[in-house]
């Protein structure tokens, strides 16, 4: 049976195969490139001033490049789940084949059990080493960006891949299963595993832990190293912040500037400073608007974990996936013993 698996899984193996050989090569290149870009880097780290310019400067280069990189990770559990998994059965079912198979030794769950083993470690083996080789490239940069816990990089670095690989796969499967439909089944998994992907980073990710709090003053100096200040939907907001007792923690939530008394700042106050400030000639991000805020005795109130609690996440979250994947495993079992004839 796990012959017969691997035959009928033989040419998406090899095209995966060559994907990822030529991804390798790719991120290779990439990796030297930046390990290069990064002594380069420290050698201009003569006074502080000098080392957070070049610091900036290396970030700039390659942020870009890493964020779409991680993305495209990021699509390849999906891809896997919508082509390797929803066909999986589906295409038996729908063209009249799993009949045949029911008639043999083998059991429908021992048929079921063994194509999802057989396709599920392929998905982890791939996206695994292809987990490894950005995680690799990127080494440098997450040391000096801090960005590990970002959306996007959380779920392209170590081993969480992992645990996307084999619930993509078991879910495209079962899906298949409910269906019967290939086309049908392949839309749905690729809807709903990207739904996911969405859902756990922003909702569920956060509440994994308790996360730990603190009270920032918002000084000029402060301000000027946040990334972003407002939103589209407007409010005094302020965002990318770091916590300077604190390097690389992952900061999940930050309220709005606050003043003294611990009230909000009014949207109206938070906007003169925004678009119409005391001319001072400050340097920095923000320059005046940052003047004017830190004039104004504010704070933020912010949740967060601190950067030794990586680990911990990565595989709080790969143990989640996996216990998903087991769930929908012993219901894809169930079903196909009792309900397919």
């Amino acid at each position: 049976m796990i012959w017969l698996s691997w035959r009928q899984f033989r040419v998406q193996a090899l095209v995966a195969a060559l994907a990822l050989a030529l991804a390798a090569a790719y991120l290779g290149h990439l990796g030297l490139d930046i390990r290069d870009a990064h002594d380069a880097y420290r050698s201009r780290c003569e006074t502080e001033a000098d080392c957070a310019e070049a610091a900036a400067q290396f970030r700039s280069a390659y942020q870009n490049t890493l964020l779409f990189l991680a993305a495209g990770l990021a699509l390849v559990p999906a891809v896997i789940g919508a082509f390797w998994g929803a066909p999986l059965i589906a295409r038996e079912i729908e063209s009249g084949t799993h009949r045949l198979v029911w008639n043999q030794s083998v059991t429908r769950r021992r048929w079921l059990l063994t194509k999802l083993l057989v396709v599920g470690l392929a998905a982890m083996a791939v996206t695994g080493a292809a987990s490894a080789l950005l995680t690799w490239a990127a080494g440098p940069f997450d040391e000096v960006a801090r960005t590990r816990f970002g959306a996007l990089e959380f779920g392209a670095r170590d081993i969480v891949p992992l645990g996307y690989a084999a619930l993509a796969v078991v879910l495209g499967t079962v899906v298949g299963l409910l269906l019967r439909r290939t086309l049908p089944a392949m839309a749905l998994t690729l809807v709903a595993f990207l739904a996911l992907q969405l859902l756990v980073p922003n909702v569920v990710r956060p509440h994994l832990m308790s996360p730990e709090t603190a009270s920032l003053p918002m000084t000029a100096e402060a301000i000027n190293q946040a990334r972003n200040l407002g939103s589209i939907s407007g409010g005094a907001t302020i965002g990318g912040l770091e916590l300077p007792e604190a390097p690389g923690a992952w900061i999940s939530h930050t309220s709005p500037l606050r003043t003294a008394d611990g009230a909000s700042l009014s949207e109206a106050t938070f906007n003169n400073c925004l678009d119409s400030p005391p001319e001072t000639g400050a340097g920095g991000r923000f320059g005046d608007t940052a003047v004017c805020l830190g004039e104004l005795d504010l704070h933020v109130d912010v949740s967060y974990h601190p950067a030794e609690r990586y680990w911990p996440f990565q595989w709080a979250e790969t143990t989640l996936y996996l216990a998903a994947s087991a769930l929908l495993t012993a219901f894809g079992l169930w079903r196909v013993h009792r309900r397919l004839g």
